[in-house]
């Protein structure tokens, strides 16, 4: 995938074909995942979505935005995803620091209870990392079905760290894969010996978009469609008001099953 390109966007260049890759090659998992978080949100479920460090960016990205609907559930920790304060209190160091930590995943599903027909979905491109491997392992333990988004290439470069013992994509029952090279960065640049231009972030939007919209396609012929985040130019104030406390009262009731009783059921 690490490509040395002339054009002005040699960036662009390759995250187009990085995206014409996925699309050749996950769009089978990426049907899979869309036809089960369909089956969730329908039976009045959950979709949760996890991810440490910039992995954060897709569960954000599925909810909650513009054209995006209740039933599925962003989860994130700000120990482990807050980027700017790079050095000093909340650096980077101690988010890198924590996300390694066996154990902790356990402690976080503590907090909730999961729904029979929930699913969870674990971001995280080099996929071994304690926190998302070990929240995987949590999940399926508890019975949820778990969607592994992450990069092959970028896991299988990297040794297992025997404190946790396997990658996330052992521990899924689906894996997407997000096609990016084992650096990540996807460009190389003349005079530099490493890569730049990450391409991670773009495939697993691409990917989250892809399973929103298509998730939304599988509601709808059901007639379960929840109500859709939207802008007030496309149905004007009053209405875009009224969908926005709509989808915020849906999301609330569906998570105050998930937090009401917690105890990592």
């Amino acid at each position: 995938m690490t490509m040395a390109v002339a054009p002005t966007l040699p960036w662009m260049t390759a995250a187009t074909a990085l995206l014409d890759e996925v699309a050749s090659t996950q769009a089978a998992a990426i049907e899979t995942a869309s036809q089960w978080a369909a089956e969730a949100i329908a039976a009045d479920g959950l979709v949760h979505l996890f991810g440490t460090g910039h992995s954060r960016i897709p569960v954000e990205e599925m909810f909650p935005r513009y054209g995006s609907y209740p039933g599925f559930n962003p989860l994130v920790e700000l120990s482990m995803t807050f980027h700017t304060q790079v050095v000093g209190s909340n650096g980077q160091r101690q988010a890198m620091h924590i996300e390694r930590t066996p154990g902790l995943a356990e402690v976080i599903l503590s907090n909730f209870t999961f729904g029979p027909r929930d699913v969870m979905m674990v971001f995280s491109a080099g996929g071994t990392t304690a926190v998302p491997v070990e929240l995987a392992r949590g999940c399926r333990a508890r019975g949820l079905r778990v969607i592994a988004v992450t990069s092959v290439r970028e896991s299988m470069s990297a040794d297992v760290d025997p404190a946790v013992g396997s990658r996330l994509l052992d521990e899924a029952d689906l894996v997407i894969d997000l096609c990016t090279p084992h650096a990540d960065a996807l460009i190389e640049v003349a005079g530099l010996d490493l890569p730049v231009g990450p391409g991670s972030t773009i495939a697993a939007v691409a990917i989250v978009n892809c399973i929103k919209v298509r998730t939304a396609q599988l509601l709808s012929d059901r007639g379960a469609m929840p109500p859709v985040l939207t802008r007030s130019s496309v149905v004007g104030p009053e209405r875009s008001r009224a969908l926005f406390d709509e989808a915020y009262r849906e999301h609330a009731r569906r998570l105050a099953r998930a937090i009401g009783q917690p105890g990592g059921g």
